[in-house]
């Protein structure tokens, strides 16, 4: 999904279970919505996709809904396993009063009867899932900013959530984060150049980095590890396994600062 604000009123993030922010070329973001438990109806816009999705989507076994995508990539998802639905697809169209390539959206009901398979299985969890009691002491953090280089991310605790204080989604249709897991990951280069003739990068979320999690008004040191692209998260901390409370959770995908991304957050 667009994260410029070309792309407001998004729609659909907030029937998301989880959502997933990562950088794209010239330092802006977009967003990786998954749906489970709660298939909405119009979502978009819908943009195209990018080979650092492959890690997003493969560890529950996902379906891509995308306008597209560059050759290189379009194979790489197809090489994963990983099934795309793109313009042409059931459920696409444009929105007429929208301008493109801000106009291209999906209806989820539509994408997700395609998409079922004849033996379904529940996914495995995209989280080491726990309760609030899990979650150790921590320190006050009331706000925190993701900065991805041209966009950064603010948000703010507030009645027992946290809330995206420069969302570009509909009003009543914000994405509602329990939780706040940033992510720190190495940003490799993804093989090509955009139409701008822009750098794309690929986020690599494999391997090993630094976690922050933030749940009820404060902040948790961690580290996370994840084996392979198509394998499950893993969280610890010095003193054990890190477990996220059961929610939706809004997970930053933030560049190490060599890369220039950064996290800051306060009381």
């Amino acid at each position: 999904m667009d994260n410029t604000e070309s792309s407001a009123p998004q729609q659909g993030l907030g029937s998301a279970d989880l959502v997933v922010e990562e950088l794209v070329e010239g330092g802006i973001t977009r967003l990786a919505a998954l749906y489970y438990s709660e298939i909405p109806g119009e979502v978009g816009p819908v943009r195209s996709m990018r080979a650092s999705d492959i890690g997003i989507v493969a560890p529950v076994d996902g379906a891509m809904v995308a306008s597209g995508g560059a050759a290189q990539t379009v194979e790489r998802v197809n090489d994963a396993g990983i099934k795309i639905f793109n313009e042409g697809s059931p459920g696409f169209f444009r929105e007429q009063t929208r301008s493109a390539p801000y106009n291209l959206f999906a209806d989820m009901a539509a994408v997700a009867k395609a998409a079922r398979d004849k033996e379904t299985a529940r996914p495995d969890d995209y989280l080491p899932w726990g309760t609030g009691d899990d979650v150790p002491q921590g320190r006050p953090a009331g706000t925190l900013t993701a900065d991805f280089g041209q966009h950064s991310t603010n948000w703010s605790f507030s009645n027992g959530s946290y809330v995206n204080e420069n969302t570009h989604a509909a009003d009543g249709d914000e994405f509602p984060a329990d939780s706040v897991l940033v992510l720190r990951v190495e940003v490799g280069d993804a093989g090509y150049l955009d139409p701008a003739g822009n750098t794309v990068p690929e986020t690599i979320f494999e391997g090993t980095g630094d976690a922050l999690l933030f749940h009820g008004g404060k902040v948790v040191k961690g580290s996370w590890s994840k084996d392979a692209l198509d394998t499950p998260l893993q969280l610890e901390t010095r003193k054990g396994d890190l477990k996220v409370p059961a929610g939706r959770v809004w997970i930053e995908l933030v560049p190490v600062d060599s890369a220039g991304g950064s996290v800051t957050y306060g009381k």
